[in-house]
């Protein structure tokens, strides 16, 4: 046994003995790494390479890191951060086309938009490490609660989300009636975490069973689309022109312009017409109508030295449409800004103009939801200086109600743009026109996406209506500048497509669909129950780091 005098000598040996430090991971196993496996997944599956299988794979890497005990190496969540980041970056791209100063829109748009990521691992570890539910059960629901969340928090933003990589797959897409898109979000997420148990992590061994909950729920999906898609309770709608010219636009103002895109699109117009006698409606995408439409308040006084009175002016307006549609002999919906005066300044409406076939105009729709850095400033109402450092002159109004034109025997209810990229705000704007009486039987969507050049922009936002048309079961029109135009059918199937950054007309008969819609009549109420989830386990790890921070010594959950 060693006596008193020799342990301080042994233990004095032993501390100076050299310290081998622990093998450092490969660096294929770091949490960067793994985080943008997963992210190059995801991108690869939507446009522009639309390698839509991938998405299928891209929760693999991600539950690798969820079931791990701890994320390895420094600042892990910066690292989910700046993976995201980088796959924003990526598949928002074309931001930068209409103007270099869009570049810092698309800086400030992935900026925020990575921390759903981080969000999303760090939540997820919670659920599992925490609270010990299983990652078949925590993953996809957090996924989808922040889905829902990114769709309605700052304006909301949904494009080149995990469920659009499917868009050209009906079959998949006729459960989007009940769940709405974040319905398949899950379903996708659900199945990639299934697959996750074919790898060993977190020192748990492969498991194989889950793949056949993975496999039920892809025959139910599928099962449900063969027997949605299987109901024929359609009949034939009106006879429509959706004109479709190419004409690149960016934000250098340029006057010449204007005759140019009058021309080419009164001359497939007249080409349309010519062809197709019994068209009864004609649809000019967004702004394509360049002469403004001016209204002015009864209570406004124009100042003396104006050449022109708000009679004179208005006049002139009208009669600038008038004479089109007159010579076209078609009703129109005319994308057009709409410029009013007030006693108290001037507003501007990004509008949309239903005119008869003898010119008169019968109604005006006026976006509603309008584009954050697109359509206006973010507080610069209160600072007007702000729209000095962009190259928008000034801010749109927003309209505030729905509309829905009669043309044909059919109704349409109008929206412009990115509306219909938020499918609680099209639902919404149905069920107020079917609450008055007047639902509608077409949606029909104006679009100028020549500010982005022929991009994937076109194709992401061609799948946000193909979700529409199978939420809320009517077929979907689009009338775009530079494509893509586009005849969906109410099962979500692409019936007719323009072509990329070229002219065209699709003539379309929307068959009119009598078959109701769960996610009409309830909207995302299961995606919203995921988001309370998701804030439940927000505050159950903000109480945990709060108990750890409180320990005389730091651990890390």
């Amino acid at each position: 046994m060693p006596t008193e005098q020799t342990k301080p000598r042994n233990a004095k040996r032993a501390s100076q003995s050299p310290v081998v430090p622990a093998p450092r991971a490969p660096w294929w196993q770091s949490t960067l790494a793994i985080a943008l496996a997963g992210q190059a997944l995801l991108c690869a599956a939507l446009p522009p390479w639309a390698l839509s299988p991938l998405a299928w794979l891209a929760a693999i890497p991600w539950v690798i890191l969820i079931r791990r005990p701890m994320l390895a190496g420094k600042r892990p969540y910066a690292m989910l951060w700046l993976s995201s980041f980088i796959f924003w970056l990526s598949a928002l791209h074309w931001v930068t086309l209409p103007h270099w100063a869009t570049g810092f829109g698309l800086l400030a748009v992935s900026f925020y938009l990575a921390f759903y990521f981080a969000m999303f691992i760090g939540l997820s570890r919670v659920a599992v490490h925490l609270w010990r539910i299983s990652p078949i059960v925590a993953v996809p629901v957090v996924w989808t609660g922040l889905e829902w969340a990114r769709a309605h928090f700052l304006g909301g933003f949904t494009m080149a989300g995990v469920s659009h990589t499917q868009y050209r797959w009906p079959l998949l897409l006729q459960i989007c009636d009940v769940l709405g898109e974040f319905g398949l979000s899950f379903v996708i997420v659900l199945t990639g975490t299934c697959l996750a148990y074919l790898i060993p992590a977190g020192g748990q061994r492969r498991a194989w069973w889950p793949l056949l909950l993975a496999a039920c729920v892809l025959a139910a999906v599928l099962g449900y689309g063969v027997w949605r898609m299987g109901q024929e309770t359609t009949h034939p709608g009106p006879e429509v022109a959706l004109v479709q010219g190419s004409i690149d636009i960016d934000m250098k103002y340029d006057p010449r312009q204007g005759q140019e895109i009058f021309d080419q699109y009164y001359g497939l117009s007249r080409k349309a017409v010519n062809a197709h006698p019994n068209l009864q409606l004609i649809v000019w995408p967004e702004t394509m109508f360049r002469e403004p439409w001016y209204t002015f308040d009864k209570d406004y006084q124009p100042p003396a030295t104006v050449r022109w009175t708000p009679e004179q002016i208005e006049a002139r307006s009208r009669l600038a449409i008038e004479s089109t549609v007159v010579r076209l002999d078609v009703p129109c919906l005319i994308g057009v800004d709409t410029i009013n005066y007030t006693a108290h300044g001037i507003e501007n409406y990004n509008s949309a103009l239903f005119a008869n076939r003898e010119g008169d105009i019968v109604a005006r729709y006026d976006k509603c939801h309008l584009v954050p850095f697109g359509e206006y400033v973010p507080f610069a109402d209160t600072f007007p200086w702000l729209y000095r450092l962009t190259p928008l002159p000034g801010g749109s109004l927003a309209g505030d109600k729905p509309l829905a034109i009669e043309a044909g025997g059919a109704r349409f209810a109008i929206n412009i743009c990115y509306e219909n990229t938020l499918g609680h705000f099209i639902a919404g704007q149905i069920n107020q026109l079917r609450s008055e009486g007047r639902p509608p039987d077409v949606l029909v969507n104006l679009t100028n996406d020549g500010w982005f050049w022929g991009s994937a922009e076109l194709d992401l936002h061609l799948a946000c209506a193909v979700f529409r048309a199978v939420e809320c079961r009517k077929p979907f029109l689009i009338a775009a500048n530079t494509g893509f135009s586009a005849w969906i059918n109410s099962n979500g199937q692409i019936v007719a497509q323009g072509p990329r950054r070229a002219t065209d007309v699709i003539v379309a008969t929307p068959a009119i669909d009598s078959r109701g819609s769960w996610y009409l009549d309830h909207g995302d109420k299961p995606a919203a129950v995921c988001f309370l989830a998701v804030a439940a386990l927000a505050l159950a790890g903000l109480r945990q780091r709060r108990q750890d921070r409180q320990k005389p010594t730091a651990t890390s959950a």
